[in-house]
């Protein structure tokens, strides 16, 4: 019996379907369950993506069976089907971060559960980085809220791999960024106090929030060659390189950790600033970019 026929049955009862599986609710020996099956790819060879579609499954079991060694809470797991390309795991009651924070934008923020919520993420993700992990898709969707505990549980583990690459670890907290950013707006700074609760409970977190500085300075590079053309441009080359040249990075200059510190540069520059001693002016606006 494949999945096909066991959903007509009334078995199972699908939830969501993405690109690349479909979550389906059910029961497993009398206890509340998800079933996470894989389907093929029609436009693949057969013998190929039955190999990729195996080798993604078993990689999606192992990490997080992994997270889970590392403190970090997933969702129990039940089974894993070969034959039907298929994870079951416990089925986590309660809401996922993405709907809370919504109700927040609709109804107002509840400063207290907003900070509970963002600690726990952000010691989470520390957990993970910290031992090798790379989520590869954090988003609020994939963060739920246990009803009765209020405890965090990340979830969807397909995309993730092992790294303990500073690289890496940036580019997984920068997709929750921009996650946080486009969906969450009105949430407020979200994104400072996750990163805030990461520093705590990271022990590698320097490395990692300095590649995440770089990464939002050469972006901002970008945008200011598209704003003021070459002449500014050359000038934002000098910023980047400052961050190398007196070994900055966050600690040193904490300043230039946050796009929308960064932002705050690109105005003044766009206002007509004059550039004179690039120290001169990074020091006048130290003050007011730290608020």
């Amino acid at each position: 019996m494949d999945i096909e026929e066991v959903v007509r049955d009334g078995s199972l009862v699908l939830l969501k379907q993405g690109a690349e599986a479909r979550v389906f609710e059910s029961n497993f020996v009398g206890r509340r369950a998800v079933v996470k099956e894989r389907f093929s790819k029609k436009y693949r060879h057969p013998t190929l993506d039955a190999k990729l579609t195996l080798k993604r499954l078993n990689a999606e079991a192992r990490c997080t069976t992994k997270a889970r060694r590392l403190g970090v809470s997933t969702p129990s797991l039940y089974a894993v089907d070969t034959v039907l390309h298929s994870l079951t795991f416990e089925f986590v009651d309660g809401p996922a971060v993405k709907d809370v924070l919504l109700e927040f934008g609709s109804n107002g923020i509840v400063e207290e559960r907003l900070d509970d919520i963002a600690m726990q993420i952000g010691a989470a993700i520390a957990k993970l980085h910290d031992g090798g992990l790379i989520h590869g898709d954090l988003t609020t969707s994939n963060m739920l809220i246990r009803n009765v505990s209020n405890q965090l549980v990340l979830i969807d583990f397909g995309l993730s791999f092992t790294s303990t690459l500073p690289e890496d670890k940036a580019v997984d907290l920068y997709v929750l960024e921009r996650a946080l950013l486009s969906m969450h707006s009105s949430c407020g700074n979200v994104m400072d106090r996750i990163l805030a609760a990461y520093r705590k409970s990271s022990k590698q977190w320097s490395a990692t929030f300095n590649k995440l500085a770089e990464g939002a300075v050469l972006l901002y590079c970008i945008l200011g060659f598209a704003l003021f053309g070459l002449n500014r441009f050359s000038f934002f080359l000098i910023v980047f390189a400052c961050l190398f040249q007196f070994g900055s990075g966050v600690e040193n200059a904490p300043w230039l950790d946050k796009p929308r510190n960064l932002h705050c540069l690109l105005i003044h520059l766009h206002n007509g600033e004059k550039q004179g001693s690039l120290c001169n002016l990074l020091y006048k606006y130290r003050d007011e970019f730290e608020t």
